[in-house]
């Protein structure tokens, strides 16, 4: 069973904040955390995805990056990051996370695309790719409880 997801990116300001509103509007019972591989910590959600979220109902206004660290990867019963690299660092990291980390994209073979200091249809793309991995992710931890 699934009771402690972790989204991971790399700056916690985007993609990572994006897919924890998504699980946690999707996912009853779990506890939904982001951080980054190199987190801005303290900083608030980027602009473009507040912007994105809230036209789809989705609130990043008390969003606060943080870097990840060995407490929060070990507390998770599953791991999902955005990128196959950030995955292999993150286990580079934390080798006893090994068999709990797994890309948002895993079962389509996809990466969800930084969208840092791009326009927003950058954003907007990044959104549809995490919700399409989201969506993918929520059925399988359902089927699980």
């Amino acid at each position: 069973m699934i009771r402690n997801l972790l989204v991971i990116c790399v700056g916690n300001i985007c993609r990572s904040p994006m897919a924890e509103c998504l699980f946690r509007r999707d996912l009853d019972g779990v506890t939904v955390t982001s951080a980054g591989l190199d987190a801005l910590a303290g900083h608030v959600a980027d602009p473009h995805a507040v912007t994105v979220c809230a036209t789809h109902g989705l609130s990043l206004d008390t969003h606060r990056a943080r870097q990840v660290n060995a407490a929060l990867v070990s507390a998770a019963d599953l791991v999902l990051t955005m990128e196959a690299a950030h995955k292999y660092e993150l286990v580079r990291r934390y080798p006893f996370a090994s068999g709990k980390v797994f890309r948002l994209g895993e079962f389509d073979g996809f990466d969800v695309p930084d969208p840092y200091r791009q326009p927003i249809a950058q954003f907007n793309d990044a959104f549809d790719l995490i919700e399409r991995g989201a969506e993918s992710w929520t059925s399988r931890i359902k089927a699980l409880a």
